[in-house]
């Protein structure tokens, strides 16, 4: 048996009614995330996160299939939004991909095949002795865990819902790669590559039928909110140079 793990993961293994789990106060960032550049973002959060951050779509199999990211820096490992005190700035959205750690859904790997079946992971690293309790004696979810599992829950229903709507955007041909210029006070520009975005020429030469069926199933609102989220790259320099 086997678990893939996700993004930012180092080791999962299958929730146990008996493990104590060490889990983030507040908005404290875990150490795996502090540096992660781009970070993936859902469905539900493409409305509040466009008004923070870049939403853009990448490709890890030569235009195949694509994720839905949010870019929270200009360079690679560069988290803008970490606080000298390891907190998410509380000024922007939270991402939930961080908000659900140490926990994750998944599914097994067994005898090389993957599982129909998803199961609630957690980082091996986080499970100890001098953590919390999940379940009462009695095997009952305890207060702050069943707060994290509705959240662990409507984040994976949330990220099917993301890559459907990667696979509509395929489907129609409507992503195209772009690359960002920005041109720093030092100087000095940076240039980042091999992102995507929808094409607002492709986007709007869709037959009738195409572009009421994104209507009908949400997509048409997520696709403006990331075509508008891309002004953000300026904003995200205007950051770099106001905490450096």
């Amino acid at each position: 048996m086997h678990i893939n793990p996700p993004y930012g993961f180092t080791e999962i293994v299958p929730l146990s009614k008996t493990h104590r789990v060490l889990l983030p106060k507040g908005l404290i960032v875990p150490m795996p995330f502090r540096t992660m550049n781009p970070m993936p973002v859902s469905y539900s959060e493409f409305p509040v996160a466009s008004h923070d951050y870049p939403l853009v779509f990448v490709s890890a199999d030569q235009g195949e299939t694509f994720t839905a990211m949010m870019v929270l820096g200009l360079e690679p490992r560069q988290n803008l939004y970490v606080t000298p005190e390891h907190t998410w700035d509380i000024s922007s959205y939270a991402p939930a991909y961080f908000r659900r750690y140490p926990f994750c859904m998944t599914r097994m790997i067994v005898g090389g095949e993957k599982s129909t079946k998803r199961l609630a992971g957690v980082e091996k690293g986080a499970i100890s002795n001098k953590g919390e309790r999940l379940f009462d004696d009695g095997g009952e979810p305890l207060p702050d865990w069943a707060r994290r599992q509705k959240l662990l829950f409507e984040y994976e229903s949330d990220l099917v819902r993301t890559e459907e709507m990667c696979k509509l955007l395929v489907e129609h041909d409507l992503l195209e790669q772009f690359t960002v210029r920005i041109s720093q006070t030092s100087s000095q520009s940076v240039q980042l590559t091999g992102l995507y975005r929808v094409s607002e020429m492709k986007l709007h030469a869709l037959p009738p039928t195409v572009f009421r069926q994104l209507v009908q199933r949400g997509v048409l609102g997520r696709i403006y909110a990331h075509l508008l989220s891309l002004d953000n790259f300026n904003r995200l320099e205007a950051r770099r140079e106001r905490l450096h």
